[in-house]
This record gives structure tokens, sequence and C-alpha cells, in this order.
């Protein structure tokens, strides 16, 4: 039982970790999705007017 269980683990588990990986590459470099990831970059700067301290 042990040694089905790992070659089970080491086959099929190793495949499905792949298969996944590659599905996330190919999401998050999906067509489209430059305006969204420039939108997503630019959050820092959209208040761009530095208030200061409140302390002084």
């Amino acid at each position: 039982m042990y040694t089905f269980l790992r070659m089970l683990a080491d086959s099929w588990g190793m495949l499905s970790m792949l298969l996944i990986f590659l599905g996330i590459i190919v999401w998050a470099f999906r067509p489209g999705t430059k305006k969204l990831y420039k939108d997503i970059s630019d959050i820092p700067f959209r208040n761009d007017e530095f208030k200061g301290d409140d302390n002084g």
C-alpha cells in the first residue's frame, strides 16, 4: 500500500502541481490584463500630495 501511494504521489502529484503552475502562469499573462496590471501598479501614486506628519 505504501509503495502504491508513493508511486501515485510521485507521478500524479507532480503532474497536477505542474498543471496548476502552468495554469497560474497562463492566467497571469492572459491577453487584456496589461491595463489592469498598470492600474494596480499605480495605486501607491494616486494620492500624490504629501500631507506631512500629524505630530507637527
